[in-house]
């Protein structure tokens, strides 16, 4: 009974130690239960093993699985999950295959806001297809008191920020929602306004004409595109990227190099650019392994006439005339896309801003002129209502020349500059979005080559802190 006792005292005060760090003392309600499965033993909570031998044998898989699964849960929920790179927005960083061990306490664990979920699942339940979690309960956002906070040039994983609505059909579930209703209001229109004649105000009225446009085709083609759904905020789909820009910093985009508060940032040791190459032969494949080449890269060469390409390997290219015909940066205009989706900036991808990055407690100043830029962070993360009439800003029913910011923000880019859907294309990641710090690479396999060639030994438990 004395071992029991103790057992049932460290668990105790484990349990209320950990309900002391998320301060959720609803909690609390499991505590007779604990003290009853230690001591009191009233509930017959393994009632099946005296049971006949088919339901002892299907019970105890039952209540492993069960075990299971909570704990699977409860220790991606709060501490640490698996995340694996999908795409080569990061490369030559992180690799498309990398898996990473994505810490919760580094940045602080949140308190999910859709706690019903289906254990080792984000959104769908594989095979079904069907929505893994109940929407009720939901909860607003808290976030648990972590071990440090996001410094310039981490790399951060956290929810898809323009995830939030989406078209339910497989084929059209990646694609941004808001881009598509743009992009095909703009050819229904089949009308380029003269943007440098019209005022403000005039400029955001066609902008809504436009989205509306696509919008109403979108809904009215439901074949093709599905039924447009929503998702929770910590439903959405995990992305990794680097943070350049911190809240309460001036973020501008200058000839490729970012630039905040007036300070060129350091960019990535393997940041990549695409450049256009014309080859004389086919690159070694001793040649493309050692310098990180992919099929990827090969394909949008073929396809484009251009490749991703690091400086080192811009070097080695260059340096064989035998392989290398010719090779320089692509600087083409890139304009389509850029956010803002509704306002007429001149930005691109490699020449973008100045922008401030809201900050917690920090107040902007709106104008006609900058209200694209902060619309979606007051309207939609801040869950104010937001309208614009006859050239005045109203926020909840009332008039409007400023806004003070709730939250912070981030902006987040991919190391594959010029192939990296980032915050350039939908702006800024509010602090309720942010997931977790990858700490390293638990594995790691190249989707180019199979079996035990393909495994990549060298990056196996490699510090991602050490990769700049």
């Amino acid at each position: 009974m004395k071992k029991q006792w103790t057992k049932c005292i460290i668990v105790l005060v484990l349990y209320l130690l950990f309900l002391l760090w998320v301060k959720s003392w609803l909690g609390l309600i499991v505590v007779p239960f604990i003290f009853d499965v230690y001591i009191t033993k009233k509930i017959k909570w393994q009632w099946w093993k005296n049971s006949e031998p088919p339901v002892r044998f299907i019970m105890s898989w039952v209540d492993a699985i069960v075990f299971a699964l909570v704990a699977v849960y409860f220790i991606n929920l709060f501490f640490f999950q698996n995340y694996v790179i999908p795409s080569s927005s990061l490369e030559k960083s992180l690799l498309t295959g990398d898996y990473l061990f994505v810490s919760k306490v580094s940045y602080g664990p949140r308190i999910p806001e859709t706690p019903l979920t289906m254990p080792l699942t984000q959104h769908t339940l594989p095979v079904f297809g069907c929505k893994s979690y109940i929407e009720w309960p939901h909860w607003d956002y808290r976030r648990v008191k972590g071990l440090g906070k996001i410094k310039q040039n981490d790399i951060v994983v956290f929810n898809y920020p323009a995830g939030d609505t989406l078209c339910s059909n497989e084929r059209w579930q990646a694609a941004d929602y808001y881009q598509m209703c743009y992009s095909f209001g703009s050819q229904l229109l089949n009308y380029q306004p003269d943007f440098s004649i019209m005022s403000p105000q005039a400029r955001l009225e066609w902008y809504a004409k436009v989205y509306a446009t696509g919008r109403q085709y979108i809904l009215d083609n439901q074949g093709e595109y599905g039924k447009v759904i929503t998702r929770p905020v910590d439903r959405r789909e995990n992305y990794v990227k680097r943070c350049v820009g911190l809240p309460g910093q001036t973020l501008q985009i200058k000839n490729r190099i970012v630039y905040t508060d007036g300070k060129a940032n350091k960019e990535p040791d393997n940041v990549q650019y695409t450049y256009y190459v014309k080859l004389l032969q086919p690159i070694p494949e001793d040649m493309m392994q050692e310098l990180g080449i992919s099929m990827e890269d090969l394909t949008s060469l073929n396809q484009s006439g251009y490749m991703p390409l690091t400086n080192r390997a811009v070097n080695a290219l260059k340096a064989r005339k035998d392989i290398v015909q010719s090779i320089r940066l692509n600087t083409d205009t890139i304009t389509g896309d850029i956010y803002p989706l509704n306002a007429h900036t001149g930005w691109t991808r490699d020449n973008y801003g100045p922008v401030w990055i809201p900050k917690k407690g920090g107040t902007v100043r709106l104008t006609l002129e900058n209200i694209a830029v902060y619309e979606r962070p007051i309207r939609v993360y801040e869950g104010n209502d937001l309208q614009v009439r006859d050239g005045k800003i109203f926020i909840n029913g009332k008039q409007a020349d400023s806004y003070t910011f709730k939250m912070d923000y981030y902006w987040m880019m991919g190391d594959n500059r010029h192939n990296s859907a980032d915050s350039r294309y939908w702006g800024f990641v509010p602090e309720d979005h942010i997931v977790g710090k990858p700490i390293f690479i638990w594995w790691s396999s190249d989707p180019d080559r199979g079996g035990f060639s393909g495994i990549r030994w060298n990056r196996l438990f490699r510090m991602v802190d050490n990769i700049k």
